[in-house]
């Protein structure tokens, strides 16, 4: 069996099952990507995989209609994929099976080069004008054009959705979000959580910048975004920031992300830290607040091991991994009562639910779960739980893939 992984950003979703197809011994596979993140990602590849790359295509031409920039940038991308999937059909390389992720237009062409392939589509998210994140948080308001422009945006999904023969989608809540002409071919599979390396760990420690070394019997409040925007609720944290300093004085504020945009708007002007900082920061003991900003994997679980309340704010959108780690590692995740948190935290089972907006009632349960820390032993495991029963990786989530994918 030959299989062909693609992804713009290499190797992306599929970093946790490529090691487990380049081991079996009855698949040949090989990747391709753009060719920046091909050689920045080298190390998280599997030693010996061949990975083709690909050029990033220019940018649409001055003067281009805006509502079509989104398109024509995806065809190009889909067209230097074709070349280089032309390349290998020349080379004697026909995959039985290809598995894109088609957000960028990578797939478009897949079918015109190899017709006989099984694609199979990671069906990560569906952009709509209502209902999602769009329109969702009155602060960031979308205009009239912003949403016709998603319209058109959807175009080169839609025509992969009509070339595929597979999709697999992380979530229900994600695989809802896609029109329900496609849904019959999509499964719900997760990528899954490591959970023998993301575990509690009772000995754990974490050296802050400042040479402070902390461990579970300190009370720490854990925040993690990929980079702190609105998308995952860094603003309503920050609010809430304040009167929970009030009623846990004591407590340190952990807080991993960086200073870009992964969704949606830059703020205007400056980062959003810097914007919320300038808000509430008058109202902060700093001394006690630490923005990390992107930390190694290794700190990163360590933060977790030893949180005592962890916060996950997200609009309707794409659920992080961070969120289903933190519950692996034995967290009180504070989440918020948006539809992808709730498909897996029941409140006061697993986890604890607040409403998005709500800043006091962000701080109250925050607090809350400080002060009954103790008696939440069950509330952690129940956590834990969860993420072994649906999002095992080596137990539930790859053997799952790779049936999906006939390995």
């Amino acid at each position: 069996m030959k299989l062909l992984f693609i992804h713009q950003n290499f190797p992306g979703q599929f970093s946790h099952l490529l090691p487990q197809v380049w081991k079996s011994h009855q698949v040949e596979a090989m990747g391709l990507g753009e060719r920046r993140w091909v050689g920045a990602h080298l190390n998280r590849l599997p030693a010996g995989l061949p990975v083709l790359a690909y050029d990033m295509p220019e940018a649409p031409e001055a003067g281009m209609d805006p509502f079509l920039q989104t398109c024509a940038q995806a065809v190009a991308r889909g067209k230097q994929v074709a070349v280089s999937l032309l390349r290998l059909r020349a080379e004697g390389f026909t995959p039985d099976v290809v598995y894109a992720h088609p957000g960028w237009g990578e797939s478009l062409f897949v079918k015109d080069v190899f017709p006989q392939a099984r694609l199979a589509h990671y069906c990560e998210f569906f952009y709509r004008a209502d209902g999602l994140d769009v329109g969702f948080d009155p602060e960031f308001p979308d205009s009239f054009e912003d949403r016709l422009k998603l319209r058109v945006r959807a175009s080169h999904h839609l025509l992969s959705l009509d070339a595929m023969d597979l999709g697999i989608s992380p979530t229900q809540w994600q695989r809802q979000c896609f029109p329900e002409a496609y849904r019959d071919r999509i499964a719900v599979v997760h990528d899954g959580v490591d959970t023998d390396a993301v575990r509690p760990d009772p000995h754990a420690a974490l050296r802050l910048p400042n040479g402070r070394v902390l461990t579970a019997a300190d009370e720490v409040v854990t925040f993690v975004n990929r980079n702190l925007e609105p998308y995952r609720g860094f603003h309503s944290f920050m609010r809430a920031l304040p009167q929970l300093q009030r009623q846990r004085p004591d407590a340190q504020i952990l807080i991993v992300g960086g200073d870009e945009v992964s969704y949606g708007r830059q703020a205007p002007p400056g980062y959003y830290r810097q914007r919320m900082l300038d808000e509430v920061g008058a109202g902060l003991n700093l001394e006690n607040v630490h923005f990390l900003g992107k930390v190694p994997y290794a700190d990163y679980l360590r933060m977790l091991q030893i949180s005592t309340a962890h916060v996950y704010l997200t609009y309707p959108f794409v659920l992080s991994w961070s969120m289903l780690e933190a519950m692996a590692c034995g967290c009180v995740v504070v989440g918020s009562k948006t539809p992808p948190v709730e498909e897996v935290i029941a409140d006061g089972e697993n986890g604890l639910l607040v409403d998005f907006f709500s800043r006091q009632a962000i701080a109250d349960t925050v607090a809350d779960a400080c002060a009954r820390r103790a008696v939440l032993s069950d509330l952690r495991a129940a956590a834990r739980q969860t993420v072994l029963e649906r999002f095992d990786l080596r137990r539930v989530c790859l053997p799952r893939q790779l049936a999906l994918l006939g390995v």
